[in-house]
């Protein structure tokens, strides 16, 4: 497969820029972090102006392109490239949407070397030829499944994060919990800190950090609840936390409810809305995903 063009981005300068220094125009006009442009003014074609070399501290004249390297210059893929389930929902030169299959890792860790999420998007950006490493906006839990953004460059990936928990950035969860919750919907504001002695449990206890889950119950079948939930703050666990707390535990849940994998394998929780605005363009994006079969069958 022929390689991608690296992605940059151009302004063509106006009357009203010339005399500014390209170093202002990159931060002003493109929108350009400083550690973007340290990084990219050693690239021999990170910064151009008229397709020449360009210095920071050059002025540009009216009617000039300036044009500033955001892909990865050398893409070093420095994890195994495996291939495995990958659902494109969306894709362009800045980002990367995906459905997340349940059960699947997000990043390599222990016991998970070469079968995460990440693996399989290193061997589809190698097979496509994308120049571009990973570089991850946020993460599902592993049982969790549905919608994630990954970004395609740094100046992508600085700038989806900035969005985190702002009203840019929001992501609209569907769990089926055990038991309702009452009132039927509400605020669940609790810290959250982690459990001594264990490496990964969390809990709601009053010195951990600010945590706000917004929930409102959809349906309720067989002693169970199809709950919609939104995320103010993004701790860990923040949802299963919160429910477990309320009383209603996501059904599944090994960790904060009961594990039952006659009844489902993995937690009851899917990553159904996603909206952003694009890290380059600007233009509010939005993503919906339905509840999956596994889920639904707890309702039948």
């Amino acid at each position: 497969m022929a390689q991608q063009q690296p992605r940059r981005l151009t302004l063509t300068v106006s009357p009203e820029q010339a005399g500014e220094k390209i170093d202002t125009l990159l931060r002003r006009e493109l929108h350009l972090s400083g550690t973007v442009i340290r990084r990219i003014k050693w690239v021999e074609d990170g910064i151009l102006l008229d397709g020449v070399r360009a210095i920071t501290g050059q002025r540009a004249a009216a009617g000039q392109v300036l044009s500033a390297l955001v892909s990865d210059p050398d893409p070093k893929y420095d994890m195994v490239p495996t291939p495995g389930p990958l659902d494109l929902v969306y894709e362009d030169q800045d980002i990367l949407v995906v459905n997340k299959a349940p059960g699947l890792a997000v990043h390599p860790g222990p016991g998970h070397y070469d079968d995460t999420l990440c693996n399989h998007i290193a061997w589809y950006y190698r097979q496509t030829g994308v120049p571009a490493d990973l570089h991850l906006v946020h993460r599902l839990d592993r049982g969790t499944s549905g919608l994630m953004v990954v970004a395609k460059h740094p100046h992508a990936q600085e700038r989806l994060k900035r969005q985190l928990h702002t009203p840019a950035f929001r992501r609209i969860y569907l769990a089926v919990c055990d038991g309702v919750p009452h009132p039927d919907r509400g605020t669940v504001d609790a810290p959250i800190g982690p459990v001594p002695g264990s490496l990964i449990s969390r809990r709601v206890e009053a010195g951990g950090q600010w945590a706000r889950t917004r929930y409102r119950v959809l349906d309720t079948a067989n002693g169970r609840s199809l709950v919609e939930l939104e995320l103010d703050s993004g701790r860990t666990h923040q949802i299963r936390v919160h429910m477990a707390w309320l009383g209603c535990p996501l059904t599944g849940d090994f960790l904060y409810g009961r594990e039952d994998k006659a009844l489902i394998s993995r937690t009851a929780l899917h990553s159904a809305r996603l909206f952003l605005s694009h890290p380059v363009t600007g233009e509010a994006l939005g993503w919906e995903l339905p509840l999956p079969a596994d889920m639904a069958a707890l309702l039948a």
